[in-house]
């Protein structure tokens, strides 16, 4: 039977996080450096369109763990999921404020991202709840790999964005280990393969749109 309630949550959740302007308990990392002057134009467009990537990716996350816990059978998974949301929701907000703060734009496409991320955590939602948990530590462990290309990518003059990329590394392993020690599984080889692939498009499209 489909849960009336659950709908009218995810459908609030989906428009709060394309639609409103999310918000940050904890202080956004490097809001207190100075912002530098030894930046060239191409150093800030190119940290304005990584953190819209970084942003985009954080959109997927609400989506795709918003979908896992709609149709996950245990409570206490769910509290994982939700646990894990919210701090993306953090994510998200730290990566918006950078965003504006390098006269950059969101991504396009992000309502086209959100749809198809939430989709695919409804179906492995329900495959079982030890395979739930496995895909989120899996989309953690590839998130924080890269982050990392990301910090090598990035300007070092660019500390404020560095410092958001780098709390944000640290709250990826905290997921990936906080699902596996719950009892999420590793998932087959072609399974990983298949989420760097689509992790592969989405961030080399929302470089550029």
């Amino acid at each position: 039977m489909i849960d009336i309630d659950k709908l009218i949550i995810g459908f609030d959740n989906a428009l709060r996080t394309l639609l409103s302007s999310p918000q940050t308990l904890r202080p956004v990392p490097g809001d207190n450096l100075p912002e530098t002057e030894l930046m060239t134009d191409a150093e800030k467009s190119k940290s304005a369109a990584m953190m819209r990537v970084n942003h985009t990716g954080e959109i997927c996350a609400q989506a795709l763990y918003q979908g896992q816990a709609f149709t996950a059978r245990n409570k206490e998974v769910q509290a994982v999921l939700a646990q894990a949301a919210y701090e993306e929701t953090e994510h998200l907000a730290w990566t918006e404020q950078r965003i504006t703060e390098l006269n950059g734009r969101k991504s396009l496409l992000n309502p086209l991202w959100y749809s198809g991320s939430f989709a695919i955590g409804l179906v492995v939602g329900m495959v079982g709840d030890k395979w739930n948990l496995g895909f989120l530590a899996e989309t953690e462990n590839q998130v924080e790999i890269h982050l990392t290309e990301h910090l090598d990518q990035l300007s070092h003059h660019d500390k404020k964005s560095r410092a958001i990329v780098t709390q944000m590394q640290t709250d990826e392993a905290s997921h990936a280990a906080m699902a596996e020690s719950h009892g999420g599984v590793k998932l087959p080889m072609p399974i990983q393969l298949a989420m760097k692939l689509g992790s592969r498009v989405m961030t080399r499209t929302a470089y550029w749109i």
